[in-house]
């Protein structure tokens, strides 16, 4: 027995009964609920010992926890410090550069966008402009203005025939399933208010996504939800009736996601609501599993074959694919297999291995995948290298919170920013982490219904417009103080980042390949062995 066991029984047998005798003794053994009008303290000090021994006796004998069984009563002191732990730190120890994935000052500063307050910083920069990796970019003498037609980007490849006007800066794939309908609205709403793009993710498409009419990117998951058979196979007349909407502006295939890049899912029936199956296509409380593969292709010549198969069935609309880079000779095998078929997709979407709104195992997580900088800067190259990149848009999609993060990637090739987990913060998340528990403070990233009416569609919509247009503002007046009057004229050389006490630009960090190189004898060493092992027939 240790010595807190003997203490819990000490205390249950001489505190239990000397209360009870006291609280009678005081009432003149009245009933008991006179005693707590005439004896409060009495009778508090008596439902405290009632309290205190039942659970006590619960952690001696029915609990999982050693801690419990050791230390009875107590050791629950320990587990409720433990729960309030990320809380007590976010809100009392962490400074404003500590936490993660997003730290209080650029918390603060989306929650000021949002809130179209001043998100000035006073008194000069917390960070420290001599750490490793710190990434910078320089001024010019003779600063620019952007004018507003070169504020948004013409998606559309030659084989499109419906292309679309994008704004610099959009909102990432979050799925109504996975964020509350409240939130699924506002972030449309949004949208429609500032007029940028929406990515459905790939639950498909509800009616929260279509009240306020805002720009949609379609995203097609390895479930096909909202275009397939209760199968799981690919149903071209229900991607056709959806695809066809004028308010869907593009079609995303999506590969792969940084948060956990070959690894599929499971819905469980108990969360295939009416609602849900109706929208999905899926059948009302059966559980419904996404594969980590498409079924409809296994190649690179399959996934262009489907690229253009979803391109013709929707009119001829942008249509692309997005994926986290994890294998380099595989993204090359796809760029081989453009050559080879002509046929190219109009976008393609590079995620970051730092992740996102999705849920996912800690090891995909934490060590899968090139991380969201590095893959826009290869993907920009190998299409340079291959001769197509001018026909064929990047968009970034990792972790974007400022100006100065959506110039970064852009700078690193891409065309234009998708955001998700900041869109999340500016509708009022608080990064409590909980997304994946049904218990969001906030009701953003639940389907309980009545956490999820927290979220006021008008006000928070707005805060989301006011977010993006600050955002793209700040980036714009960034472009314009390296003395460039277009965000287009940004190249990897442009961002440096500092390595060993010393800033080294991204070209001289990294390889750059010249416009067709790879089709060339001269292929530099870092790129040769993946370019020679991809092929179209195969991943």
């Amino acid at each position: 027995m240790t010595p807190a066991v003997r203490f819990f029984w000490i205390v249950s047998l001489l505190w239990l009964p000397l209360s009870y005798y006291l609280l009678m003794e005081a009432t003149d053994w009245i009933v008991m609920p006179a005693a707590l009008g005439e004896h409060p303290a009495l009778l508090t000090l008596f439902l405290f010992a009632v309290v205190y021994v039942s659970i006590g006796m619960r952690d001696l004998y029915s609990s999982e926890s050693n801690l419990r069984r050791n230390y009875p009563v107590f050791a629950n002191l320990r587990y409720l410090f433990e729960s309030i732990r990320p809380e007590i730190r976010q809100y009392f120890i962490a400074s404003n550069l500590e936490e993660a994935p997003f730290n209080r000052e650029a918390r603060d500063l989306i929650y000021r966008r949002a809130k179209n307050v001043n998100d000035t910083l006073p008194f000069g920069t917390e960070q420290n402009l001599m750490e490793q990796g710190y990434l910078t970019v320089f001024h010019s003498i003779q600063a620019a203005v952007v004018p507003e037609h070169k504020h948004r980007v013409l998606f559309g490849g030659p084989q499109c025939s419906k292309p679309y006007s994008a704004s610099l800066l959009n909102i990432s794939a979050m799925s109504f399933g996975a964020l509350s309908g409240n939130a699924i609205s506002a972030l449309n709403k949004g949208a429609a208010m500032g007029k940028f793009a929406h990515n459905t993710g790939e639950g498909s498409i509800s009616t929260y996504h279509r009240a306020h009419r805002g720009d949609l990117i379609w995203q097609i998951g390895t479930g096909y939800f909202g275009c397939r058979n209760l199968d799981g196979t690919f149903n071209d007349t229900a991607f056709s009736a959806n695809a066809s909407d004028d308010q869907v502006k593009m079609i995303e295939i999506k590969l792969s996601q940084g948060a956990k890049p070959s690894h599929g899912g499971v819905l469980p029936g108990a969360k295939v609501t009416k609602e849900i199956a109706l929208i999905r296509l899926v059948e009302v409380g059966k559980t419904v599993n996404s594969p980590a593969n498409h079924p409809e292709f296994d190649s690179p010549i399959g996934l262009l074959n489907f690229v253009q198969r979803l391109r013709d069935l929707c009119g001829g609309k942008p249509t692309g694919f997005k994926l986290c880079i994890g294998r380099k000779s595989e993204f090359m095998s796809i760029v081989k297999a453009m050559l080879a078929t002509g046929i190219l997709p109009d976008f393609i979407t590079v995620d970051g291995a730092e992740g996102g709104t999705g849920a996912a195992p800690l090891e995909f997580s934490n060590r899968l995948g090139l991380p969201c900088l590095e893959a826009t800067y290869f993907v920009h190259q190998v299409l340079t290298g291959a001769g197509l990149r001018d026909k064929i848009r990047i968009i970034s999609a990792g972790k974007t919170a400022s100006g100065f993060d959506m110039l970064s990637k852009i700078a690193a090739g891409a065309d234009t920013v998708n955001a998700a987990r900041s869109m999340m913060l500016a509708l009022g998340c608080v990064q409590s982490k909980a997304c994946n528990t049904n218990k969001c403070p906030t009701g953003i990233a639940t389907q309980d219904p009545v956490r999820g009416k927290a979220v006021d569609i008008e006000d928070k919509s707005k805060r989301v417009a006011n977010y993006q247009h600050g955002t793209v503002h700040a980036f714009l007046e960034l472009c314009g103080a390296m003395g460039y009057d277009d965000p287009a004229d940004l190249k990897p050389s442009d961002l440096f980042q500092r390595i060993d006490m010393e800033l080294k630009h991204f070209d001289q960090l990294y390889t750059p390949l010249g416009d067709g190189q790879l089709l060339t004898g001269s292929i530099p060493e870092t790129y040769a062995e993946d370019w020679q092992r991809g092929s179209g027939e195969r991943f």
